[in-house]
């Protein structure tokens, strides 16, 4: 494997070559399919580095066991080899991601790990009944970019807690993490059967912006009558 071609991947995704280097490296991913191919690979495997861990730490161990998996596997091995050099890279970072997903026991956990929610089913009414439907198949397909507005129009006619909280889930997914925080804050003021669920919706925000002290600060404010509360603990536990 040749190492030294993906610590340059890696110095180009962090932006740190000069622009000389940088404009040959693009030229040479223009006319070499190859390593175009190899680059994907490459910068997919940095994407989900970011995604579950996040910190810089991560990246310096990628970029060290790199290394060490290259020398480990490949030295001493002939240079011509029967699969492709991206096969490799795949497997090399098989090994790392569960390398690092086995031995960082202090990882967090991830917003998506969390963010199951009821399916929508309003009870028809009178005015908006078509919009209504309409929002509820958007939001149960998970379709909320265009559950949001759809929501927006029903709420000029009839502000519920219970279309509230479907809009606010709707912006949350949509990362209008503020927009949502403050449509759960407005639920949380009242005393409807949302309010909780707007509290864990805050809860949500805050792991989905890594705000982990200020999630588990949320958290703790939810009563243990809550009807999810199990996932709560669940919650609470991986924070600690």
């Amino acid at each position: 494997m040749n190492e030294e071609k993906y610590l340059l991947f890696d110095q180009y995704l962090q932006g740190e070559l000069l622009d000389e280097a940088r404009l040959d490296f693009e030229k040479q991913l223009s006319e070499n399919l190859e390593l175009a191919s190899e680059f994907e690979v490459f910068k997919e495997v940095q994407i989900q580095l970011e995604a579950k861990f996040g910190f810089e730490t991560d990246r310096k161990a990628f970029v060290a066991n790199l290394k060490t998996i290259s020398n480990q596997h490949f030295k001493g091995k002939p240079k011509v080899i029967s699969l492709k050099p991206w096969a490799y890279l795949v497997a090399a970072s098989v090994v790392l991601l569960l390398g690092l997903f086995l031995f960082n026991p202090s990882s967090k956990p991830g917003f998506e790990e969390y963010n199951q929610y009821e399916n929508a089913y309003f009870t028809e009414r009178s005015e908006s009944v078509d919009t209504l439907k309409q929002a509820e198949t958007a939001f149960n397909a998970k379709n909320y970019k265009a559950a949001i507005p759809l929501f927006e129009a029903i709420l000029k006619e009839n502000k519920t807690a219970e279309i509230q909280y479907f809009y606010g889930i709707s912006l949350l997914e949509n990362n209008q993490i503020k927009q949502a925080e403050t449509v759960f804050n407005e639920i949380k003021s009242g005393n409807s059967i949302y309010k909780n669920k707007a509290i864990y919706g805050l809860a949500l925000a805050k792991l989905k912006q890594k705000d982990y002290k200020g999630c588990k600060a949320i958290l703790l404010t939810i009563p243990p009558d809550y009807e999810d509360y199990e996932k709560v603990q669940e919650l609470l536990g991986k924070l600690d």
